[in-house]
């Protein structure tokens, strides 16, 4: 597939990547179409073919990919069954049906993971809260659920047994409690003739309270061993899976410096923001030239650079939130991009800010300025 201005891209999800990804398609020619059950998302703000509708909804996931030539994603959540009757029907679906129905799951993911011979974290599959009681020697530990869980939310650390009662009840996976240095995550690209590229690794840094990224840098502040070795492991899952698109490869950098794969998003990720003005190829443009075939973009950094998470503040925490946007565009090098969401419950993504620098250490102390007033 060549770039021309008669492809039909359809996006399922409306939310800030949506938008991003719908920016540099248009750079491709491309004609979008974008569905979300909410009719204010986002990407309504970004192209006049927005449909209102539940990705989860099998005849309006068909109905509405059928006339498309392509249909790629921005959320996991989506009707798989649906994205397999289009395929049926000839319609391009990146990444594959089969990718996101393994990534919905995260035993299904843990097992993908296990067979490319990547290193994971030990873990059973828990079917409710009653079978805990029968691996308390595991505790303490990590308890996720196998669906549904987004950005910190279905994650729960079981210390010890008194902590089974407020467990998950659902399916979820009891991992083994990693001894965390640091987080970071690898963006792998693969397009539609095996071409594989990787970005640089960022280190992302986590609000502990509501265990969401709270700001990540690049470059990642780890060896070239461990670059070398995490770029390898997030090509080597690509590759594996097939992938046509782009994927995000979270990690831990253990305290031993061993390299562990938390979870995957074959989607554009939080990770990949800073690659908009830090990258030579931001994540989204490499998305849309992977769909279309296209050789893929140079993924160097330009330069360093911080992406700071605005994240929707407290009540009476809003008029700095306020002040710390505003400091944001009157500092060198500094980028927002703002959602344009209608507010929201409290810890929401708002928007971010990239800040780039001469050094990480110049790009960091920029950015600290507008962590202080969100962390007053």
């Amino acid at each position: 597939m060549q770039i021309s201005q008669n492809i039909k891209l359809g996006i399922l999800g409306g939310g800030q990547l949506g938008s991003m990804l719908i920016r540099s398609a248009i750079d491709f020619g491309l004609n979008v179409s974008v569905m979300d059950k909410d009719p204010n998302a986002t990407c309504a703000r970004y192209t006049s073919s927005f449909t209102n509708g539940s990705l989860l909804d099998y005849d309006a996931v068909v109905n509405f990919g059928k006339d498309k030539d392509i249909v790629t994603i921005e959320i996991e959540a989506v009707n798989v069954d649906a994205l397999e009757a289009l395929e049926k029907q000839g319609v391009k679906v990146y990444p594959s049906p089969a990718i996101i129905r393994m990534v919905q799951d995260k035993y299904e993911q843990k097992k993908a993971l296990m067979q490319f011979g990547v290193p994971v974290m030990p873990g059973v599959l828990i079917n409710n809260k009653e079978e805990l009681n029968s691996y308390k020697e595991k505790l303490p530990a990590c308890l996720k659920l196998c669906r549904d869980g987004y950005d910190g939310r279905g994650v729960m650390i079981l210390k010890s047994e008194q902590d089974i009662a407020g467990a998950f009840d659902k399916p979820s996976v009891l991992e083994d409690l990693a001894s965390i240095k640091y987080e970071i995550a690898v963006i792998v690209s693969r397009n539609t003739k095996g071409e594989v590229s990787t970005f640089d690794p960022v280190m992302m840094i986590f609000d502990n309270e509501r265990n969401i990224l709270d700001y990540q840098l690049c470059p990642a502040n780890i060896s070239k061993e461990q670059e070398k070795k995490a770029r390898e492991m997030a090509a080597k899952i690509g590759e594996g899976l097939g992938l046509v698109g782009i994927l995000a490869v979270e990690m831990f950098v253990t305290t031993d410096d061993k390299i562990v794969i938390n979870e995957l998003a074959p989607r554009p990720h939080n990770s990949g923001h800073h690659s908009i003005e830090g990258c030579v190829t931001s994540q989204y443009e490499q998305h849309i030239r992977a769909m279309l075939g296209l050789p893929l973009g140079d993924t160097s950094y330009t330069q360093p650079s911080v992406m700071v998470n605005l994240l929707e503040p407290h009540l009476s925490k809003k008029e700095d939130f306020e002040e710390a946007i505003q400091t944001s565009v009157s500092i060198s090098g500094s980028h927002l991009h703002w959602y344009g969401k209608k507010g929201g419950s409290e810890g929401r993504k708002m928007g971010h800010v990239t800040i780039l620098g001469s050094t990480i250490e110049d790009a960091e102390n920029k950015a600290q300025k507008i962590r202080q007033l969100l962390k007053k």
